[in-house]
């Protein structure tokens, strides 16, 4: 395509700001013009993002689209953005669920309307930045942007302790994003003193020699500031805080989105730039993955508030992702990448489910309710949709995801694939009771017997998402067919750089130890 349209994507959410700024807030009818411009602009962003799945060539394994104009010259950095088949749908994603969010909040959010709506659009630009970028430096000032206004999401909007989940939030991110500059700099480093000039383009990194240690080091420092986005046990701290004191809109953002950047900065970024370092930690990010799909699990099992279950069952679910990615078949790959997916559609409902029912009842304990199915038996519906999808049922979703990951991790590692497929079961308990709990047996709560069930709009923004669950549970095929070559392409680049290293390690231990050997002869 001869026009821009990463770009146009990209920024078309900063477009709404023009219209939506000069607009007073002070009257019903302001705030509603503010929220239709909102989800206008969003829903055109949607729109704009299809002409990218229809350009793309899903027989091409590198990057396509590629929009690359000098940015900082004299210090190598470009505005550079690209997308293949491991970017193409989270980009989608991105795009498809902020409009609902949007959606989800005409209601809920009635103070400073305005800087709400505005900071949603900001960190939708944000988003798709960082799932386009291809210069590390561009990447890292997209990555920065989005702590902003999902910090003051939670921090303005959010319960009663939302300074402290805000700060919380804030502080893990940066750490692990400052670490993540400083090998980012050092990646620069070697690669000038291999090459001879400075550049930051993601492309041209990729395959830097790199010493064995400094490798480890720097993907050590790259792992940890995703592993804290993911997030991993036992960095995941930072999430049931976020999740429960953020708004819903906040919530559906997180999970449905920011979650997935953790998992998409190992695939593009740490485990290609450095396949060795990669390598050497695998074993115990399979082992992390595994302990935080069990963990995740049974400490949801416990929980006796709704939102803080469904948080916890993301770093169960999440651990699938990372174990999928790191045994390096293509059926995990696959199936991280689409549970990925998978994951965004339905615990985002979810967290929307769990939003409309606060909004009438202002609890979220799971104490308070009990047999509200025959009262609202839309929303129930609806509800045990949402929650068979989690669990993985069989033409949902959620059961392609988990089975094409534990297919591939059966075949790498089965230990790790048993171990996880518990998961599996445990994910039904959580989940099947918090159902039981909530909405069969006798109304014992007289509060909840003139609970109003889910009005059009409601309905509207939870329509899409349920036609997604049984799409990609009935006919995977449609998304997984433009994954297959930049998958097939990802797995050789991190297994052949790999060996290469290795091989170049080998090499020259055998020089050194043949040079010792010859020097003691010749004594």
């Amino acid at each position: 395509m001869n026009e821009p349209i990463l770009t146009y994507v990209t920024f078309l959410p900063l477009l709404g700001l023009i219209f939506i700024l000069p607009i007073p807030q002070k009257s019903e009818s302001g705030k509603n013009v503010i929220r239709g411009i909102a989800f206008l602009i969003s829903i055109f962003t949607f729109w704009a993002s299809l002409r990218i799945y229809g350009a793309f060539d899903a027989s091409i394994a590198g990057f396509q689209l590629v929009e690359d104009h000098v940015w900082i010259g004299s210090y190598g950095i470009h505005y550079k953005l690209g997308i293949d088949g491991l970017s193409l749908w989270l980009v989608l994603l991105t795009t498809f669920i902020t409009p609902l969010t949007i959606l989800s909040t005409w209601r809920a959010i009635d103070k400073r309307v305005k800087e709400f709506q505005v900071s949603l659009l900001v960190l939708e630009t944000a988003m798709l930045g960082t799932f386009m970028a291809l210069d590390l430096f561009l990447f890292y000032v997209f990555w920065e942007l989005m702590l902003i206004p999902m910090y003051l999401i939670i921090g303005v909007w959010g319960g009663e302790r939302r300074i402290y989940a805000a700060i919380k939030f804030f502080l893990y991110t940066a750490v692990g994003s400052l670490l993540m500059l400083v090998c980012i700099i050092g990646l620069v480093y070697f690669h000038h003193n291999h090459s001879g000039h400075l550049t930051f383009d993601l492309l041209q990194l990729y395959g830097t020699p790199i010493p064995r240690n400094y490798e480890i080091l720097f993907f050590a420092a790259f792992a940890l500031a995703f592993a804290i986005k993911v997030p991993m046990f036992p960095f995941h701290t930072w999430l049931p805080d976020a999740h429960v004191e953020a708004p819903t809109a906040g919530s559906v953002i997180l999970a449905g989105i920011l979650l997935k950047m953790g998992t998409y900065g190992f695939f593009r970024f740490a485990m290609p730039l450095f396949p060795q370092g990669s390598d050497y930690f695998a074993p115990l990010i399979i082992l992390l993955s595994v302990i935080g799909i069990i963990y995740g699990a049974l400490v949801a099992m416990v929980q006796p508030d709704i939102k803080k279950l469904v948080a916890y069952s993301s770093v169960s679910h999440l651990g699938y992702c990372m174990l999928g990615l790191y045994v390096l078949t293509r059926q995990g790959v696959e199936g991280s990448v689409l549970q990925m997916i998978n994951h965004g559609i339905s615990t985002g409902a979810l967290f929307l489910l769990v939003g409309i029912i606060y909004e009438r009842r202002h609890t979220r304990l799971i104490k308070e309710y009990g047999g509200i199915a025959r009262i609202v038996p839309v929303y129930s519906t609806i509800f045990l949709i949402v929650t068979l999808s989690s669990i993985g049922f069989p033409t949902t979703n959620g059961f392609i995801g988990e089975f094409l990951i534990l297919l591939g991790a059966f075949k790498v590692n089965k230990l790790a694939a048993v171990l996880a497929a518990t998961g599996v079961i445990l994910g039904a308990v959580y989940m099947l009771w918090m159902v039981q709990r909530v909405f069969y047996g006798q109304v014992r709560n007289p509060k909840n017997l003139h609970l109003k069930d889910m009005n059009l709009r409601e309905v509207a923004y939870m329509v899409p998402l349920l036609i997604l669950i049984f799409w990609i549970g009935l006919y995977p095929n449609f998304f997984l067919s433009k994954m297959h070559a930049s998958v097939d392409h990802f797995i050789s680049q991190v297994k052949v750089e790999q060996v290469e290293k290795t091989s170049h390690v080998a090499l020259a231990q055998s020089i050194r130890e043949a040079a010792l050997s010859a020097s003691k002869a010749k004594e």
